[in-house]
């Protein structure tokens, strides 16, 4: 009899630990894709600016073209800037069981991966996803959590820089230093001047309110800017924008959006692109693909762009041939 009892007692933990391990989309798995209970998308940005706008935005475009508009509930919300805002975000996310978290940046996909280990996560532009600890193999990312990096080609833009504006001698960095991705960009940055003999200077602020004072202050020291994919300096790039070009110097930045609002030019992410890209992971995490099974994507393509109107206004003339090579924004 207590034979018969233990047999029934290891069968019984043997099913409970069955049903109990799931896999990271299981609940992905378990909504039909063709079935009427829609999957719930969360979507979280720290601060509303362009850039992270427009990955949201063709996210959204790119889960429609891949069929599945009606298939699936986007929940968006954003910190509004508040660090503490992504946190909250977050817990509500995972509070509500949404299906995969979406964040967009370093900052709340460092925060989800810390708050879920069961929810699929795919982020967005998280430029350097090894560095902030979201991933240890960006080709077999373990655990929950995988997406699109929009890790930039430093060298690429001072190229560009050096060939648009081969008088400038000195490069200001602004950049906010709480932001993972910034830091590495600027690294990269100081690596390529210290090689080529260009002197930099660099001014970090916490917030945006702190970009007026901190432009000027930076702008009367050197002969260009360099500004990676940094959201602080994003979300008020129209105000350096503007006082780069009353002092007559560009602004190279680490997105094509950034030159769109006033800077000067680039080579850099297409977000665009980079939305529609995430969007197509997303559709794989529905149809089941472990994330183990989902490398991180880098961006499949960079645009260099140039704000020819910004150009007029700080005296860059830009020549026929790279009018026909460059996409021009005005």
């Amino acid at each position: 009899m207590k034979k018969f009892l233990g047999i029934i007692l290891t069968i019984t933990i043997t099913i409970i630990l069955l049903t109990g391990c799931k896999t990271n989309n299981e609940a992905v798995k378990n909504s039909d894709i063709g079935g009427n209970e829609k999957i719930k998308i969360g979507i979280i940005q720290p601060v509303e600016h362009p850039s992270l706008n427009q990955i949201r935005e063709y996210i959204i475009i790119g889960l429609e073209e891949q069929g599945l508009k009606e298939k699936v509930e986007i929940i968006y919300k954003d910190a509004q800037g508040d660090a503490s805002n992504i946190n909250t975000i977050v817990s509500q996310f995972v509070g509500e069981e949404v299906d995969i978290i979406v964040p967009i940046a370093t900052a709340p996909a460092q925060s989800a991966a810390a708050a879920t280990k069961d929810i699929p996560i795919v982020f967005a532009a998280v430029s350097y996803p090894l560095d902030a600890g979201l991933v240890a193999d960006v080709d077999n990312p373990e655990g929950n959590i995988t997406g699109v990096s929009d890790a930039i080609d430093v060298s690429q833009i001072f190229d560009l820089a050096m060939e648009l504006t081969p008088e400038v001698k000195s490069f200001g960095f602004i950049y906010n230093a709480g932001e993972v991705n910034s830091v590495s960009a600027v690294e990269k940055a100081k690596e390529y001047c210290e090689d080529k003999g260009i002197n930099y200077i660099e001014t970090t602020i916490t917030n945006s309110s702190e970009l007026l004072q901190a432009s000027q202050s930076l702008i009367e020291k050197v002969d260009a800017i360099f500004t990676p994919t940094d959201n602080t300096v994003a979300s008020a790039m129209p105000v350096l924008a503007e006082q780069a070009r009353k002092a007559g110097i560009p602004v190279y930045t680490g997105a094509d959006s950034l030159v769109e609002d006033g800077g000067f030019a680039t080579v850099g992410v297409d977000y665009t692109v980079l939305g529609r890209q995430v969007a197509a992971i997303i559709r794989k995490v529905i149809e089941g693909v472990e994330i183990s099974d989902i490398p991180v994507e880098t961006l499949k393509e960079y645009a260099t762009v140039v704000n020819l109107t910004t150009a007029k206004e700080i005296g860059v003339e830009i020549l026929e041939e790279q009018l026909r090579e460059f996409r021009i924004v005005e």
